[in-house]
């Protein structure tokens, strides 16, 4: 596997023109899944992982890699499946996420695919592991699942969503009763952490589960006579979304005279200098890594009282 990651600078210019690359694998079973290779860190084959007393059974236990400790997860029966054979000759796709480190084992690694995110639809209704998918795609003439990690992270290793103390202003609640937020993210997962962060500051939210429901839905709104500025106080994007990415909604935003003055926010679990500089390019007003909830609600409050004083003044 070594070299797989190999080029992921060139890998990165794919961003912006709703493409990106796919990293397949499989578990216990037949079934590909995929991972968005921007998410993986290394491929490695499965070292000796040291257990830990009383965590959860999906966590293997952790792996020491180049001085970090990082806890290493069977993803296959995180989405509810059979276990991976341990004594087999596994891997370890080494990933970073809502900015932890951490490890999932599979049972292979096949390759690396190049797509469009149009050619990426959300999960049939009905399939057995819907609930921990975001998305599905075809790849020689099969259906390859695409799985929701925020969901299995938050299962796994939890996280609150509560606002700390102190991190509030005072009567934001009362202050903000008008305001609306447009929430745009494939994981439900996801699209609630936003959603309970913000009621807690008294904002209302529509909720959309890729960007290209939420160009489609501005656009009505535009069809409707409405200012979209003045409508929503800002939108909250994620990047990674099937059908279009969050980049190239942001871009179609902001290249529309009707919609360039929305306060955009790019909101994920992708990280790193790179997300800066897509930024910038896209021309979305802020990037927020996931999932910090003093971090949203003090990014989200400080808009708020900008825009607040735009339309007062």
């Amino acid at each position: 596997m070594a070299g797989i990651l190999d080029g992921v600078d060139q890998r990165t210019k794919l961003a912006g023109h709703n493409r990106f690359e796919l990293l397949l694998f499989k578990l216990a079973g037949r079934q590909r899944f995929g991972i968005n290779v921007f998410k993986v860190q290394e491929v490695i084959q499965c070292p000796a992982l040291t257990q830990l007393p009383k965590a959860n059974s999906v966590i293997c236990g952790v792996a020491h890699l180049r001085g970090k400790t990082i806890p290493v997860m069977d993803l296959s029966m995180a989405i509810g499946l059979q276990p991976i054979d341990r004594e087999a000759n596994n891997y370890v796709i080494v990933t970073e996420y809502n900015r932890s480190t951490q490890g999932f084992m599979v049972s292979s690694v096949d390759r690396i695919i190049n797509i469009g995110w149009d050619q990426v639809n959300a999960p049939p209704k009905g399939a057995g592991r819907e609930g921990y998918l975001t998305a599905v795609t075809r790849f020689e003439e099969e259906l390859i699942e695409v799985i929701d990690v925020e969901k299995v992270m938050k299962e796994v290793i939890g996280g609150s969503e509560e606002v700390s103390e102190g991190v509030l202003a005072d009567n934001i609640v009362a202050d903000n009763a008008n305001d609306h937020v447009l929430i745009v993210d494939d994981s439900s997962v996801a699209r609630n952490q936003v959603k309970r962060v913000l009621e807690q500051i008294g904002i209302r939210c529509t909720l959309l589960k890729d960007g290209l429901a939420a160009w489609e839905h501005v656009q009505e709104l535009k069809e409707q006579g409405i200012d979209v500025p003045s409508y929503y106080t800002m939108i909250i994007s994620d990047v990674e979304m099937p059908r279009m990415d969050g980049y190239t909604f942001a871009s179609k935003v902001k290249e529309d005279p009707e919609l360039q003055g929305v306060y955009l926010i790019l909101h994920t679990s992708l990280s790193g200098v790179f997300n800066t500089a897509m930024v910038e390019k896209v021309g979305a007003n802020e990037f927020l890594a996931k999932f910090k909830p003093d971090a949203l609600a003090e990014s989200v409050q400080k808009q708020l009282q900008a825009f607040h004083a735009n339309s007062s003044s």
